[in-house]
């Protein structure tokens, strides 16, 4: 996983629980990086899951939750460092549908052997989405909260389902993504 990632977490931490935190935190898991992250540098999947994990005892949220929030945390950060992406795009469909043929194109000229999901994307009228993830990593809730942080700057209410889950022994997930009058 990119070192933004870490970065972008370490802030959420810091900043919902205080520096003190992201130190216990660090100190409990001992990750092999030693918690040093660079932007562009590759680290173990693991090293987040388990960050993630003890956070979720440390703060006492449902990992689910706590993920699912920091999708959705991380979403609005990526924004602010690449603000081009969603500039370029009218609407939250539009956003979403860019995001495997345009910003993962980009991010594989940002960054060296970034290991990015695939989506597919289906239309089914002009309220409905349906979004189809697969990934080895399995981070569907993280997809649910980058989908609610893209709902959020495009200022728009919706419904999730997540029908279909890896998690569930399928071998992708899918979201139907219903807006709201």
């Amino acid at each position: 996983m990119k070192g933004i990632v870490f970065n972008i977490l370490e802030q959420m931490v810091i900043e919902k629980a205080g520096l003190a935190a992201w130190d216990q935190l660090l100190q409990d898991v001992q990750p092999a990086s030693q918690g040093i992250y660079t932007a562009g540098g590759n680290y173990p999947d693991e090293e987040v899951v388990q960050l993630a994990s003890r956070a979720s005892e440390m703060l006492d949220i449902p990992l689910n939750t706590l993920v699912t929030a920091f999708g959705s945390y991380l979403f609005s950060n990526l924004v602010k460092k690449h603000p081009v992406f969603v500039e370029q795009q009218p609407d939250f469909f539009s956003f979403l549908k860019s995001v495997h043929d345009v910003i993962h194109v980009e991010v594989r000229k940002l960054y060296e052997e970034p290991s990015l999901p695939h989506f597919r994307y289906t239309q089914l009228n002009t309220q409905q989405l349906r979004l189809e993830y697969r990934s080895p990593r399995k981070l569907c809730m993280l997809a649910e909260g980058l989908i609610a942080g893209a709902a959020e700057y495009y200022a728009v209410r919706y419904q999730l389902e997540h029908p279909v889950c890896m998690h569930k022994g399928a071998d992708h997930c899918e979201f139907l993504i219903t807006l709201e009058p």
